[in-house]
């Protein structure tokens, strides 16, 4: 007897909640049809379900996320970097309370070593007839952060290793849900041929029909919403293995569209602006945006955050700004629109001379235009790079208005983004430290908070 075993996979959904309803619809549909037709099915998500940079996310810390899923009966979910480090330990220890899914992470521990008592390195799914499929996950190894925020995070294949080998001869099928990239994937294909399908995420990529590797199936679904993965097993129930494997990806541009779908949308704003619109501080004056020059407010944010940071001086691109910084009451939603971005600060240690390095290259004129997708950026062009309280004149370096010899060592704050070689190579290998859980937009509230001046 040949049995028929289904997989609904979504990932990297970011929080780009347009398409919800319509995945919402189909995988709780096509569950109640597969019961029907005596087949068995399972939903899962590979993680960066959340993204903090929606307001419904940043209101319910992660928690209206979960929500979601619940109602979509899904049965397994894995985290991404976005759950995993723009989290505080406690708002990630407390992420899944109420989940009624399995939250499977193989390579997550606490500092102890000990198993997080939120999570299952590994867990298994039994279909109604009988075959036990074995289940684990890999989270990308962002190493210093997780330390940081009190976690431990381990190799990704040195812990997949020892879980292959206890599921092997307790399982008749092992799926790996990964948050790792493609290119991790197909090394994890060719190092583990017992692994029967690879569900992926974090790289983004789209498999359209998936994409065998070795004996091993890889599917992924894109981002944001835009595809739903199906993925079938036909297992023979004599023979005990399976003998086919298939997958597609559903449009979800294509597929009917739901009841009332901008409701949907409206509620969940709703939602998150009632959460946050509680007071911050007390703003005196109006600061407008500028993307392509110095401004007030970019003066505004680099005091803050060389105050956070205990620097001098701090450098930071001025399309972080969304919105003006309005004169009176300002709220966390307010600040939130104008800083969504999860990006936390960062203190680099140079020389002199590295930092005039630093200054020359931020002159680019094609930086300021840039469109800017991913590195925890969520605005729109990267925008004129702010050189706070530090300037080259005639090949010398001046901070503060004081001449920095070129051997001097300097701290400058700055942003996570930049730290990791794409604008600024040398930022990758020069010593740093990173502070989190804070993002960008928490170092402006407790610099407002600090500052606030009201005229009664």
């Amino acid at each position: 007897m040949i049995e028929t075993i289904h997989f609904y996979h979504t990932n990297d959904l970011h929080s780009h909640f347009q398409h919800w309803p319509r995945i919402h619809e189909l995988v709780t549909a096509r569950k109640k049809w597969h019961v029907e037709e005596g087949e068995s099915s399972f939903t899962i998500d590979l993680g960066d379900h959340i993204d903090r940079s929606h307001i419904f996310t940043e209101g319910t810390l992660g928690k209206g996320n979960v929500n979601l899923l619940n109602e979509a009966l899904y049965d397994v979910a894995t985290i991404g970097n976005n759950e995993g480090i723009t989290l505080s330990y406690d708002e990630l220890e407390n992420l899944y309370e109420d989940a009624q899914f399995k939250v499977v992470v193989g390579n997550l521990f606490n500092q102890n070593g000990e198993v997080p008592n939120w999570l299952l390195p590994t867990t298994f799914l039994t279909t109604m007839h009988g075959t036990k499929i074995g289940v684990t996950a890999l989270t990308a190894e962002y190493t210093q952060f997780y330390e940081q925020l009190g976690w431990r995070v381990t190799d990704a294949f040195v812990a997949l290793k020892a879980h292959i080998e206890q599921l092997k001869g307790e399982t008749d099928v092992i799926i790996c849900m990964s948050h790792l990239g493609i290119q991790a994937d197909e090394e994890m294909a060719e190092q583990f041929p017992e692994i029967d399908v690879i569900f992926g995420a974090h790289t983004h990529h789209i498999l359209h029909e998936g994409k065998l590797v070795n004996r091993s199936l890889l599917a992924a679904a894109g981002k944001f919403g835009y595809y739903v993965g199906h993925v079938t097993l036909e297992y023979d129930l004599e023979k005990k293995e399976v003998i086919k494997k298939h997958a597609l990806l559903y449009d979800t541009n294509e597929l009917q569209e739901s009841v009332d779908e901008e409701g949907f949308l409206n509620n969940l704003v709703n939602v998150g602006k009632n959460l946050l619109s509680v007071p911050a501080f007390y703003q005196k004056e109006h600061l407008p945006k500028e993307w392509f020059k110095d401004s007030a407010l970019s003066t505004y944010f680099g005091n803050a955050l060389t105050t956070f940071c205990n620097t001098e001086c701090a450098l930071f691109n001025a399309g972080l700004f969304l919105t003006d910084l309005h004169r009176g009451e300002i709220s966390h939603f307010d600040i939130h629109q104008m800083m969504p971005h999860p990006i936390n600060p960062c203190v680099i240690e140079l020389t002199g001379e590295q930092l005039k390095d630093i200054y020359n290259l931020s002159l680019n004129e094609s930086w300021p235009n840039l469109e800017i997708k991913g590195l925890g950026f969520r605005g729109v062009v990267m925008g004129k790079m702010i050189t706070h309280q530090f300037k080259v004149v005639e090949d010398d370096l001046f901070i503060r208005g004081r001449l920095i010899e070129p051997t001097v060592k300097v701290r400058l704050a700055t942003l996570d983004m930049f730290t990791f070689g794409y604008f600024f190579p040398a930022f990758k290998e020069l010593p740093k430290t990173y502070f989190m859980p804070e993002f960008i937009r928490d170092i402006l509230i407790a610099y407002g908070q600090k500052n606030e001046y009201r005229n009664n």
